[in-house]
Parts: C-alpha cells; structure tokens; sequence
C-alpha cells in the first residue's frame, strides 16, 4: 500500500506552491494520485497535446506527433505510477521522470514551432502549460524531500 500523501510535508510545499500562484487549497488530504493537481494539469497537457497533434501538417508527421504524444502521457502516467509505489524514494524517481518528459514535450513544442507545423499562439500556450507542470512537479519533488 503507497504512503498516503497527506502525510508528507506538505507546509513548505504549500506556501511554495503559493509563491508560484498554482496552489488551489484542495491538496490538504490526497488519498489517490487523482487529487493531485499536478497530475490533472498533466491530463489538461495530453488533451491539448492531442489536439494540436491530430490536425494539420503535424497530423501527418506521424515520428514528431507520436513522440509528442508518448511524451505528454507519460507526465501524468509517471506521477500515477509513483504515487502508487511504497515510498518516497520511488515517488521521486518517478515525480522526476515526470519532469523529464515535460521537458521533451517543451522541446518537441519548439521543433513543431520551427519547422512551421505550430502557429506561435498554440506554442505559448503549450509551452506555458509545459513550464508551469514542471514547476509545480519541482515544489513536489521539494515537498516529499522536505526541502520546501
């Protein structure tokens, strides 16, 4: 059975979580990996990822979309994964190859923007999206560290 999150440190995450405008007051007692808003951003990330990829030319780059696509699913997949491990140590690991791939969905945005498969409009936003899951995956990570 995972450790319930609501038994980590979650004092200096929240205030952290604050200071960066993404805490919503819900994560006072998590009990499944669904009450992490964290993970529902990373949901909100594959819909859009999915749709920017199923239209246009980026729909018949078939390489570029299904690696943009693998990409986003594994944001929220691994902080599921994680959480439903035993300890900290592995909800890290897995919190950070979370981290990982919203780096290479940014990445993989920036390729789309540049060869012309991307209008600079659905980028920002995408991009946006991106950088504030990844933050908030770094005060997670800092959180169950107790570092926050």
């Amino acid at each position: 059975m995972p450790l319930p999150l609501h038994l980590f440190p979650f004092t200096a995450l929240e205030g952290k979580l604050r200071r960066l405008g993404i805490w919503d007051g819900c994560m006072g007692k998590v009990e499944r990996f669904e009450d992490l808003r964290v993970w529902r951003q990373g949901i909100e990330l594959v819909k859009q990822v999915y749709g920017v990829t199923g239209q246009g030319k980026l729909a018949r780059d078939f390489g570029l979309r299904d690696q943009m696509r693998r990409a986003a699913v594994s944001v929220p997949t691994n902080i599921a994964e994680g959480f439903e491990r035993r300890s900290r140590k592995e909800y890290l690991q897995f919190l950070n190859i979370a981290k990982g791939s919203v780096g290479e969905v940014r990445s993989l945005l920036r390729v789309a923007l540049e060869v012309g498969y991307l209008d600079s409009s659905s980028y920002e936003i995408l991009h946006d999206q991106a950088v504030q899951i990844s933050r908030m995956l770094a005060a997670q990570m800092k959180g169950v560290e107790g570092k926050g």
